[in-house]
């Protein structure tokens, strides 16, 4: 038995040998299998990967295999396709950014009658919180945004993990070894002890087509964060023109009240003379009354969008209730681009074209990818040691030492539906992006229609139909002081006015929403 313990220890001494020699990023650990999705195949927070379906038919006789040293919730996010033919690249559901919906105008209050070009064109405090620092802010506090950016990280070690190479494989063995013992009387033999070691040869360059693959899903996986980015964005855009609304409308709010408590006060006035009766008093009361109940429920509508704002910075919900805005949502800026030069910003800027376009490079390595894995590693074996035992016989011990080389024959092409696929996702994800690409210019053209027609509504409503209601309003008021309108006619009067109000800051909120609408399409702010 003693040529049992020189055959392990031995074995032992060459095993620690080849372990200690490999550099850190040199050789992967055993694989195994598991049925744990590879997120890095196309599955993400960021949603499916443009250009990952290239290999999504598993290959006959081949198992799932992790590229890693253990299953669970810490598998790599590389594909195991990437490394081998036979596993299935698997895409998952999409992870959009569900948009925030604006306040409708329904949800605008009645507006006061005093000021009204004074009260838009309040754009708050200096020190107030303007869109370009909200947007500054939100990009690096946003938790959403800070879970998705982590998928780039992860990518990144998608690429360690595709360009590690494969371990050596240490065997050894003990052959021929007899129930009791070889002797003259009963020959056999002889016992034989190997020690042998096989590396794999990587001759169809996998390790170099599958690091590319994982490079090129990084570069996709950057392209969709910045996509995220734009999405959150226009959500920030939604809210931001909330709280300038709800500030708008706190401001009408408070002077309609202002309004109503001077009309209450002369009325009051010319009760006190005997020129109207008490009813007259009692109804601008009734009037006052509620606009104050109304003013209270604007002022806590103004909180509630600041809380929604402030959601988007992670910020708690106290510190909102805080925030001042600079910013004002009457449109004093100039013109956007013609419609040639909006599309040429969104072909160029925007990110989820910026994706498919990435997608189609990282389809077209798939299938250099698919035609380098239509061959298995060859195995070189190299048997340093074999002893065998001729002591029975009396004769000498031997030792010696063997190579050989374990080549798979490809006489079926157990790849070639693999190649097929990847070669038909490239023409598929050019069919989507060029689709996208329509869907884009589609968006701008929208985009900028509802610029102009946002805009066409804004500079009617300030030449014409509000200059018009201030007019009447006035006569009206000039009327009642002189006693030839009672108090209904004038509360009528002002409720008209206040219509036309509404109707104005819905047009202001409406442009400028469509303003910024316009940057979301093209993926590039040029309006401010």
């Amino acid at each position: 038995m003693s040529h049992v313990y020189r055959v392990l220890t031995w074995g032992l001494i060459v095993a620690c040998v080849t372990a200690l020699s490999q550099g850190r990023a040199l050789a992967q650990g055993p694989t195994i299998n598991s049925d744990t999705p590879a997120p890095g195949g196309g599955s993400s927070l960021l949603g499916p990967s443009p250009g990952a379906g290239g290999e999504a038919l598993q290959n006959p006789g081949g198992g799932g295999q992790v590229l890693g040293g253990r299953p669970g919730a810490s598998v790599p996010r590389v594909p195991t396709s990437i490394s081998t033919p036979s596993e299935a690249m698997r895409n998952g559901e999409a992870a959009a950014i569900s948009p925030v919906q604006p306040i409708t105008p329904a949800d605008l209050p009645v507006y006061g009658s005093i000021a009204v070009p004074k009260i838009v064109d309040d754009e708050g405090p200096e020190s107030g919180m303007s869109l370009d620092q909200a947007i500054e802010m939100m990009v690096r506090e946003n938790l959403d945004l800070k879970g998705k950016y982590m998928e780039i990280p992860q990518a990144k070690a998608d690429i360690l993990t595709a360009s590690l190479r494969a371990n050596p494989i240490f065997y050894a063995d003990a052959q021929l070894v007899p129930y009791g013992q070889y002797s003259n009387a009963r020959p056999g033999g002889q016992t034989q002890y190997d020690v042998n070691i096989s590396y794999p040869l990587d001759l169809t360059r996998k390790r170099k087509y599958r690091t590319i693959v994982a490079c090129r899903a990084e570069k996709v996986l950057e392209a969709q964060y910045q996509d995220a980015v734009r999405q959150q964005i226009d959500n920030l855009y939604t809210l931001y023109v909330d709280v300038l609304a709800a500030r708008g409308a706190v401001r009408f709010a408070e002077k309609g009240v202002e309004g109503l408590g001077v009309l209450h006060k002369s009325t009051d006035a010319l009760f006190r003379k005997g020129e109207v009766a008490k009813t007259a008093v009692n109804r601008v009361k009734v009037q006052l009354d509620a606009a104050e109940v109304g003013l209270a429920n604007y002022q806590e509508a103004y909180k509630r969008a600041k809380r929604a704002f402030g959601l988007q910075l992670n910020m708690p919900p106290e510190e909102a209730e805080r925030l001042e805005f600079r910013g004002s949502i009457r449109d004093a800026f100039p013109p956007p681009p013609p419609i040639d030069e909006l599309n040429r910003l969104a072909l160029v800027n925007r990110p989820d074209i910026m994706s498919y376009r990435l997608g189609v490079d990282r389809a077209k390595a798939d299938v250099n990818l698919a035609r380098a894995n239509i061959l298995p590693d060859v195995y070189l074996l190299y048997q340093p040691y074999t002893f065998q035992d001729n002591t029975y016989q009396g004769l000498k011990s031997p030792t010696s030492w063997a190579v050989g080389l374990t080549v798979p024959v490809p006489v079926y092409n157990r790849n070639q539906g693999v190649i097929q696929r990847s070669k038909l996702n490239v023409t598929q994800t050019m069919i989507q992006l060029t689709a996208l690409e329509k869907n884009v210019l589609n968006d701008v053209r929208q985009a900028e229609q509802a610029y102009i027609v946002t805009l066409a509504a804004v500079r009617k409503s300030e030449e014409s139909v509000l200059p018009d209601a201030e007019m009447v309003l006035a006569d009206s008021q000039r009327l009642f002081k002189q006693g030839e309108y009672n108090v209904i006619e004038l509360l009528s009067e002002i409720r008209s006015f206040n219509d036309v109000a509404r109707q104005y800051l819905d047009s202001l909120v409406a442009h400028r929403r469509s303003m910024l609408t316009l940057n979301t399409s093209l993926g590039q702010r040029v309006l401010p």
